[in-house]
């Protein structure tokens, strides 16, 4: 077995965790993995005034579906701005997961098969752009510097909550 086999098999033994970790490890230019990754890292540099710009002379976006894609984006494109450290790293996880999943629940649940599961997902969503609402929180209080852009991430998510607040009391 060469080196190159053994390190391969190494890594594939390494529990979930011990991968994480050294992923963090490596340096910024080892984690771009391949062209396509990095346009995809092109498109979602979205910054936050971007949330509320529209092709269609300045209205606002009345499409749900288009409005949490686009709120899941400006949280990735924020939680990338926040500096690494051993407090932000939990925050960060945490902030993209409730915050991504605000879109991916909405989906789910206009897709829902009955007006219980439709109720359900609703729910879902209200929860996570509630807890959205908490990391963005927690982010300014650790990275003061970042609390203007944090600032505005949370009332967009503060009025997804309020709008699946409304759907689901229905």
């Amino acid at each position: 077995m060469t080196k190159d086999e053994e390190s391969t098999n190494d890594e594939f033994q390494m529990t979930k965790e011990a991968r994480r970790t050294n992923y963090r490890k490596r340096p910024a230019e080892e984690q771009v993995a391949d062209e396509a990754e990095a346009s995809w890292e092109e498109t979602l540099e979205v910054s936050v005034s971007k949330l509320r710009e529209e092709p269609n002379d300045g209205k606002r976006v009345f499409d749900l579906q288009e409005r949490t894609a686009r709120f899941g984006e400006a949280i990735i494109g924020f939680a990338k701005k926040i500096p690494l450290s051993p407090v932000n790293n939990r925050l960060i996880e945490q902030l993209v997961g409730a915050g991504t999943s605000v879109g991916a629940n909405y989906c789910e649940a206009d897709d829902g098969v009955s007006r219980k599961d439709f109720k359900n997902k609703i729910g879902t969503c209200r929860k996570e752009a509630r807890e959205t609402k908490f990391f963005l929180r927690m982010v300014a209080t650790a990275e003061p510097s970042l609390k203007p852009e944090a600032r505005n991430l949370w009332q967009e998510a503060k009025e997804l909550h309020l709008i699946f607040s409304k759907i689901w009391r229905k």
